[in-house]
């Protein structure tokens, strides 16, 4: 099929919050950083097979700690396993992409799922 889109494995998916108070702690800037940042270093999925999915997403429930983030990726067993972030910043975020993109355990930093 000519026309279908292009398809790169996924090996985590990052999901960073965009609604009304994260976005005031800088959560969209946040979001245009991180995805130049993680497209540079070819790690997001969107134009040089990258195997990390940076999307942004409403409201985490974590209003007053933003901007929060949830990863989801498979953990050792294959299952989906889930890590959960609060006042992340561009080199948190990059950290982690980049952690799941190599198949490493996501940091502790900032982790509240715990």
């Amino acid at each position: 099929m000519d026309d279908a889109p292009i398809f790169f494995a996924t090996r985590a998916h990052v999901l960073l919050c965009t609604g009304p108070r994260c976005s005031m702690a800088g959560s969209r800037q946040l979001l245009a950083e991180a995805t130049t940042e993680l497209e540079r270093r070819r790690v997001a999925y969107y134009r040089d097979g990258g195997t990390v999915r940076l999307t942004e997403t409403g409201c985490l429930g974590a209003c007053a700690f933003g901007p929060t983030v949830a990863a989801y990726y498979a953990g050792s067993d294959g299952k989906i396993t889930e890590a959960w972030y609060v006042r992340m910043d561009r080199e948190k975020v990059v950290a982690l992409a980049e952690a799941l993109h190599r198949g490493e355990s996501p940091p502790e930093e900032g982790r509240f799922d715990r």
